[in-house]
């Protein structure tokens, strides 16, 4: 009796009962699924994926994960395709792997209780509660769900990644498997670009949902070989030398055809902020480069766009300052000052941009700016829960000086590039970035809490 009650409260038993109970549960409900969906093939092919995911989160978790942080990246290209409204809901595989995301963190923490980073988890809660708090105060709840459960996802991938690194050379392993997720993306570019490149007009999307996405993944890539080419705790054979520096060099090109300005800017600061303090000759390169770059008419045209349109009248000028500038004067300016605290709920200024924007037209816009956005959605609390949370896990990256100083600036920079396109994008509804960059952080995280454990042992 001892031994099966030992056997029912083992974490790993636990784990095996909630597999399985998902499995039950997918296949009882595949009968009412194929009345309800239809026989269009994305829909059909949603629950054997689903099952499969099932059975491998029973048999190797840690692989799972592996091969979403590798393949994410290239998936959007393909996972759009799936998505199937229900009840006002889209419904694909996409949200498949967030849900399988999601249950692997919880499956971990149910096994390792003990590898819990409860300190770090501190430092996401304000966030997480404010976000909770705006689901029930959001105009629209299923989108606000959803939205919620993208942020869980966050925090989620970012537990994941503490769970993974249990060594340094797990944290550079982590590393390199990020970069190296950018080599599908790179090669369907190509395809993108025989495709659709006409001229100055075209943006390079790859295989993300938007050129802007694509983007900052890139300039997350790209901060990212920088530390593979510089670190000396695990420096690269000459092989792998040449394969990272050749995959930066094709990301940066890359990140020209997107025609994001604020990567641009986001890029040129960190290699700026790397000149300054590791490498002076760099100054050198990033006097030279601008002058290549400008040579490009479709980046110089991007760039003088940037003052020449300041009239508002079509969809052509949504790039535009001075598009941001009036779309977030009138958000602002028609909130009600009893909202200040706690904002009109998630996902709620899409819901209201066309009663405050005049020129919404029959589109419901997104804020371009993730500060107005959390201020307009969740108040000042929401905003300062934000802020908290990337002031308080920066003061925690502190440590990793000790370590290696260049993992401090590296990691330090992926914050920046966050915080600074966040004043003119949707980033935080972008999820395949946002994973990136968690991952990457998380792992630094965990090697700050090896290190006090072995200062502790």
């Amino acid at each position: 009796m001892h031994k099966f009650f030992d056997w029912i409260i083992n974490p790993n038993s636990i784990a095996v009962a909630v597999v399985a109970l998902m499995a039950v549960m997918v296949g009882s409900a595949m009968p009412i699924y194929v009345g309800l969906m239809g026989a269009k093939i994305s829909n059909l092919l949603i629950p054997p994926i689903l099952l499969i995911f099932v059975i491998c989160l029973a048999l190797d978790r840690k692989k799972i994960i592996i091969a979403v942080i590798l393949f994410r990246s290239a998936g959007d290209v393909f996972l759009e395709t799936t998505k199937t409204s229900f009840g006002g809901v889209s419904i694909g595989i996409g949200a498949i792997i967030n849900l399988v995301v999601l249950l692997i963190a919880f499956l971990l923490v149910v096994e390792k209780p003990k590898l819990f980073p409860k300190k770090l988890a501190l430092f996401w809660l304000p966030f997480l509660l404010m976000a909770l708090f705006s689901v029930a105060n959001a105009p629209v709840k299923i989108e606000a769900i959803r939205f919620y459960l993208t942020f869980l996802s966050y925090f989620a991938i970012f537990i994941i990644a503490i769970y993974l690194v249990r060594t340094p050379q797990d944290f550079n392993k982590l590393i390199r498997l990020v970069v190296w997720s950018s080599v599908l993306p790179a090669l369907y570019a190509l395809v993108d670009i025989g495709l659709h490149m006409r001229g100055g007009a075209f943006r390079l999307q790859g295989t993300f949902s938007h050129p802007n996405i694509l983007a900052f993944y890139l300039v997350l890539v790209i901060t990212l070989s920088l530390y593979l080419l510089k670190t000396r705790l695990f420096p690269l054979k000459t092989l792998g030398r040449l394969s990272v520096t050749l995959n930066m060099i094709i990301m940066i090109g890359m990140l020209l055809l997107t025609q994001t300005r604020s990567a641009w800017v986001a890029c040129f600061l960190i290699f700026f902020m790397y000149a300054l303090f590791f490498e002076r000759k760099y100054f050198l390169y990033l006097l030279i480069t601008p002058i290549f770059v400008l040579l490009i008419p479709s980046v110089r045209d991007r760039l003088v766009n940037l003052d020449s349109s300041n009239e508002v009248y079509q969809y052509a000028e949504l790039n535009s300052f001075s598009w941001r500038i009036s779309l977030w004067e009138s958000a602002l300016g028609w909130m009600e000052t009893l909202k200040y605290l706690a904002g009109y709920g998630l996902e709620s200024f899409k819901f209201h941009s066309r009663t405050f924007f005049l020129k919404a037209g029959a589109t419901n816009w997104g804020a371009h700016n993730i500060y107005v956005q959390l201020f307009f959605e969740m108040g000042i609390l929401g905003l300062l829960a934000f802020l908290s949370l990337f002031a308080n896990i920066s003061n925690y990256l502190r440590r990793i000086i000790k370590i290696e100083p260049l993992a401090f600036f590296i990691l330090l920079s992926l914050i920046a590039e966050y915080l600074v396109v966040a004043f003119s994008d949707n980033t935080l509804a972008y999820l395949v970035f946002n994973w990136y960059m968690w991952v990457a952080i998380g792992a630094g995280c965990s090697v700050i809490m090896l290190q006090s454990e072995e200062n502790n042992g």
